[in-house]
């Protein structure tokens, strides 16, 4: 039989971490055996279920680069396939009509409650007589469906968890059909994936407790079950539920602030899976390859969000400078910064690229390469901007004045001569002048910088801080 995985999102909100990586074990299960991976929309919750959300979700794994077979399929497409699916079961003497108001049902709760009980569902409606059935219908009242739940015990062999086994006593008749006509997550998922011929459901362990009812829901039709594979969840640093409180949960907030999809990828992979080798970093081929769904961990994952900026600023490394220009350049406009050519963004990425985890880093860590620095490190001065330094600058600035071939190499050669004939340490000069067109005490090179900076831009930088920081001092 053909593998057939899916994921299957609820539009309620964004595409997470947690869930971006569900997908991509599902994707990379799929791919690996030559299957199908869909994209199925759990929709049917019509209030808080937006299109906003559907495209936040399907722009998140486009970005990730997860691609799916067919179309996508959404729920709320298929509602009467569920509603006949229901009475199809009442039919067969597998479920059945309940009649039983909310109130009736919280006041039982509450019995329950003070009596120290779990709450389980009397079966009041299935013992009804026709004649009950009857009268209630004339009153109107409303009426969900309820699956009979039979005896004994529900066991199935989980490819991560193993054997996992419930007592049935311990399953209350649950609703598949809401008194609204609209079906429960647990019948419309069951129906969906027997009509999709999913083989494996790779999901959060959160559905374990979900396992059974379906199971029981298939056995009553007499479908094939499929193989279930229950992924550990995602914790925070402090071993709590990633949640916003440990940052950006969502896929997209990564990208914006800079993250590689690729990069991305390939560190929610490791969250829970590993090879069983020393690689961390892998192609997208090589992980299809390598991936094995009885590798996936028992214990939940733990999010290290500096684990994943140092496999970034890997990715960020390895890309050749033209690739990576492309990428950039749309978080320097979004700061307001704009060249006639790429050329001098492309040589300010070479300097860079070595050094930022993330692609906002080339503005936020790199600003002096697009306007003159207001402030200056105020550590910086009191470490390097000593008594003579501003007479020092002002000489040297003639000096500058003087390169005809502005490159680094004559830049630095100048520079050593300048404070050989001062009897000074080229450190004086290196890291007052850096503090000046810089703003700050650490960058590149400093000839490096002052190459890509210009003759003009060095000059009129190390004047203003002449001016601002002696009156500073």
């Amino acid at each position: 039989m053909k593998t057939k995985t899916r994921f299957a999102p609820s539009p309620t909100g964004h595409l997470h971490i947690g869930g971006a990586r569900t997908a991509i074990f599902n994707w990379l299960f799929s791919r690996k055996n030559k299957g199908d991976f869909f994209l199925r929309i759990e929709n049917t919750d019509r209030e808080r279920s937006s299109e906003e959300m559907v495209q936040s979700i399907v722009d998140g794994l486009k970005w990730l680069g997860l691609n799916w077979d067919n179309d996508i399929y959404y729920q709320s497409e298929h509602r009467n396939e569920y509603v006949a699916a229901c009475y199809e079961l009442v039919k067969r003497g597998h479920a059945y009509f309940c009649y039983c108001s909310e109130e009736e049902l919280e006041m039982k709760r509450k019995e329950a409650e003070q009596k120290r009980i779990p709450y389980k569902y009397d079966r009041k409606c299935l013992y009804l007589s026709e004649e009950e059935k009857l009268k209630y219908e004339r009153e109107g009242r409303g009426r969900t469906i309820r699956f009979k739940v039979p005896d004994g015990e529900t066991v199935f062999f989980d490819v991560v968890h193993g054997e996992i086994r419930f007592k049935n006593s311990e399953i209350d008749d649950f609703i598949i059909l809401r008194s609204d006509n609209t079906p429960v997550y647990n019948m419309a998922v069951v129906v969906d994936d027997h009509n999709m011929e999913i083989t494996h459901v790779i999901r959060g362990d959160d559905h374990i407790s979900n396992t059974p009812k379906q199971i029981l829901i298939y056995q009553a039709f007499g479908w094939d079950i499929p193989v279930f594979a229950h992924v550990p969840l995602i914790l925070g640093p402090d071993r709590k539920r990633l949640s916003k409180r440990h940052g950006a949960t969502a896929v997209l907030e990564y990208r914006d602030k800079g993250f590689l999809p690729e990069a991305m990828f390939n560190y929610l992979c490791f969250l829970g899976w590993s090879p069983g080798d020393n690689r961390e970093i892998m192609s997208i081929e090589e992980l299809i390859d390598a991936f094995d769904i009885t590798k996936i961990q028992k214990k939940s994952a733990i999010f290290d969000q500096a684990k994943l900026e140092w496999m970034n600023s890997e990715y960020i490394r390895r890309k050749e400078n033209v690739e990576l220009l492309k990428l950039v350049k749309p978080f320097v406009e979004k700061h307001g910064y704009k060249f006639e050519d790429d050329t001098y963004l492309l040589k300010v990425i070479t300097l860079m690229k070595d050094r930022v985890k993330v692609l906002e880093d080339f503005v936020t860590f790199g600003k002096y390469f697009f306007e003159d620095p207001v402030d200056y490190d105020r550590e910086g001065i009191e470490k390097y901007w000593k008594d003579k330094t501003s007479e020092i600058l002002s000489e040297f600035v003639s000096r500058i004045e003087k390169i005809e071939d502005y490159t680094a190499p004559v830049i630095e050669r100048e520079l050593r001569s300048f404070a050989d004939e001062k009897n000074i340490k080229a450190g004086d000069l290196i890291h007052p002048i850096r503090l000046a067109i810089t703003g700050m005490r650490i960058s590149p090179g400093l000839f490096e910088v002052m190459e890509v900076l210009g003759k003009e831009t060095t000059i009129r930088r190390i004047k203003n801080a002449l001016d601002r920081i002696s009156v500073k001092n």
